[in-house]
């Protein structure tokens, strides 16, 4: 079964970093879009950052220059670095994979940013 796992959430203070990791498994990893998804309470589910098989990125408008979304195929992984983070980035970030019609998710990482 395909499993995705996220760490490295937590509490940070506004202006903080945090990165997060999404080690994945069962699945042929490199072929693989990676995205990053965040739901805050009370609102629905955002794609925070994509990134191709082939690395090309995109981001959200409201987390660009603050954001980096990674990958390292050798280790079946994807990273969020998060940089200057806001209390407007308090969230459960999730982990996706995407190939074809094929879509996996990880069970999600809280990140408070709070003072």
């Amino acid at each position: 079964q395909v499993q995705l796992v996220e760490s490295g959430g937590g509490l940070v203070q506004p202006g903080g970093s945090l990165r997060l990791s999404c080690a994945a498994s069962r699945i042929m990893f490199s072929i693989y879009a990676m995205a990053w998804y965040r739901q805050a309470p009370g609102k629905q589910r955002e794609l925070v950052a994509h990134i191709t098989s082939g690395g090309t990125t995109n981001y959200a408008d409201s987390v660009k220059g603050r954001f980096t979304i990674s990958r390292d195929n050798a280790k079946n992984t994807v990273y969020l670095q998060m940089n200057s983070l806001k209390p407007e980035d308090t969230a459960v970030y999730y982990c996706n994979a995407g190939y074809i019609n094929y879509a996996y998710w990880g069970q999600g990482a809280q990140v408070t940013v709070s003072s």
